[in-house]
């Protein structure tokens, strides 16, 4: 995408940051669980990250998102890309920005049935640390624990 902005989240950014991640969890169903929460739940979750202990990046073409990714110490919590904009460089983009942010390395989750997710991840270079049988996580989904090791000394 040509006129990709890669920028800190602001505040301001939060409700369409919200409606951006409902999209994505709707369109990738059956490869992601059905959400558990409704819209207004979504945009409470989302209104209330802490943007001073978060890193939460906006991925922007003209003025709307159309990805974010959400850092918060050294797990990648969320990146989600719009389905109108996949396939072109926006989640390699703030992948890579995770990266720089985070050169010592960082985790994260992944749902097992997400495989697109984790092809994205392999290519990028993370590997799968753990495989649980969801018992842990809200969806009640098997899933998997990625790394990206760090940068090279």
């Amino acid at each position: 995408m040509d006129d990709l902005l890669l920028r800190p989240a602001t505040t301001e950014d939060l409700p369409a940051l919200a409606d951006l991640h409902i999209r994505v969890r709707d369109a990738a169903y059956p490869s992601m669980p059905r959400r558990l929460h409704d819209d207004a739940g979504v945009a409470r979750w989302v209104a209330g990250w802490d943007l001073a202990h978060s890193e939460v990046w906006v991925a922007g073409s003209g003025d709307r998102p159309v990805g974010y990714a959400r850092v918060h110490e050294d797990w990648l919590e969320d990146l989600y890309v719009d389905p109108g904009a996949a396939g072109q460089g926006v989640g390699s983009a703030l992948l890579d920005l995770v990266k720089a942010r985070r050169p010592d390395g960082f985790g994260l989750w992944v749902f097992v049935s997400n495989t697109r997710a984790i092809d994205f991840y392999l290519r990028h270079g993370l590997v799968e640390v753990l495989r649980t049988d969801g018992a842990q996580n809200e969806e009640r989904e098997p899933d998997i624990q990625m790394a990206w090791r760090g940068t090279p000394a």
